[in-house]
């Protein structure tokens, strides 16, 4: 009978509650020689923010913030600009204003109101012994979004990408829209994201499930981002070497940019396909160790994850909003290929049309 509650226990994530709330099952599992059990070990652990968890969240929460300002600055100046390259431009803006506003809400907000203790620790929805469960599922969704949509900026450059290169690599291809296929791809992680919670409501499993939902996820689209960054990278250096070539005009600027997204973009996806692979490996072992996550939950390793983290994403969010702002053209270059359809921005409107134009594929296919 106990051998059945521990295994019961393991597979619903449900670490020191089970369905009805008691923590019986954590009290069997193990026990320390001193006769002390791993819950009660794990409350000892669990304390408040520290000194320096408090100011690093102040400090990433202010780092956040002042980009969501220029983000906001930049975009309005993008809408007030005509031209085919305004809308595309203006999504950049958008997605790296809505990332840096969640995530300094999130660190602005002292974490002790989000939650007793400031390491994750496993909650059931609706238990009326630890009212402060819907403070950490909220603190995990919110954490999510912001993700989604600093995952999103990178999904809507491939896409263009992809969409550019079909054009020159498959002119008679019908090729659909890149909007469109941006937001079906959205559409597939944000439906992930409202399952994984409504598997949490319905005390499928705890908040350390939602967790480990998040990190797989974001593991694996960053693997696949890193591998098409590198390869749409490589052809569209290839196209854009070919076509100055033949219209004997320099490509430099172009190809600039796109060494920089490609560079840039795989640090910070292979950083965080490394961080959160293994984050989820240790979660998995952990789990599958002790029926619970908590001793993967220390001070000093979330403090380390979430400096590497996000640390991460500030870097490569300042790095969009600078190659976004650098044209990296010159004015020869600029009149070399003017008459191409270039706007002022460096930019130029995909057509629809699928022949194959004199005129080089430019910075909106970054």
């Amino acid at each position: 009978k106990t051998w059945r509650r521990r295994r019961w226990a393991r597979k619903g994530f449900y670490h020191s509650y089970n369905r009805v709330g008691t923590i019986e099952d954590t009290a069997d599992m193990t026990s320390s020689s001193s006769g002390s059990s791993p819950l009660e070990d794990e409350q000892t652990l669990q304390i408040p923010e520290t000194t320096f968890e408090f100011y690093s969240d102040v400090l990433l929460g202010t780092a956040f913030l002042a980009t969501a300002i220029v983000a906001a600055k930049r975009m309005s100046s993008s809408r007030s600009q005509g031209g085919a390259e305004t809308t595309v431009v203006t999504a950049f803006y958008s997605l790296i204003l809505l990332t840096a506003s969640l995530r300094s809400i999130w660190f602005l907000i002292p974490g002790t109101i989000w939650s007793s203790d400031y390491t994750p620790h496993a909650l059931m929805a609706f238990d009326p012994d630890h009212p402060d469960w819907l403070m950490q599922f909220l603190e995990i969704i919110l954490v999510g979004a912001g993700s989604l949509c600093l995952f999103s900026i990178f999904i809507l450059i491939l896409v263009y990408w992809a969409d550019i290169l079909k054009k020159y690599f498959y002119p008679g291809a019908r090729r659909s829209k890149p909007m469109v296929t941006f937001l079906v791809l959205v559409a597939v992680l944000f439906g992930i994201q409202i399952l994984n919670a409504a598997l949490f409501l319905l005390r499928d499993y705890s908040t350390e499930g939602m967790i480990l939902v998040n990190s797989v996820t974001l593991s694996l689209v960053s693997i696949v981002c890193v591998c098409e960054i590198t390869i749409f990278s490589h052809r569209f250096r290839t196209v854009l070497k070919t076509l100055g070539a033949i219209n004997q005009v320099s490509t430099d600027s172009q190809v600039k940019r796109i060494v920089w997204i490609t560079v840039t973009g795989n640090l910070f996806f292979f950083t965080r396909a490394f961080l959160e692979t293994i984050f989820a490996i240790l979660l998995v072992i952990y789990w599958h160790k002790n029926g619970t996550v908590a001793e993967v939950f220390s001070h000093s390793l979330w403090d380390m994850y979430i400096l590497l983290k996000h640390w991460s994403e500030l870097a490569i969010l300042g790095l969009m909003l600078y190659i976004l702002q650098s044209r990296f053209t010159t004015t020869a270059g600029i009149e070399a290929v003017g008459e191409g359809g270039i706007g002022k921005g460096g930019y130029q409107a995909v057509p629809d049309q699928d022949v194959v134009e004199e005129s080089t594929p430019t910075s909106l296919s970054v």
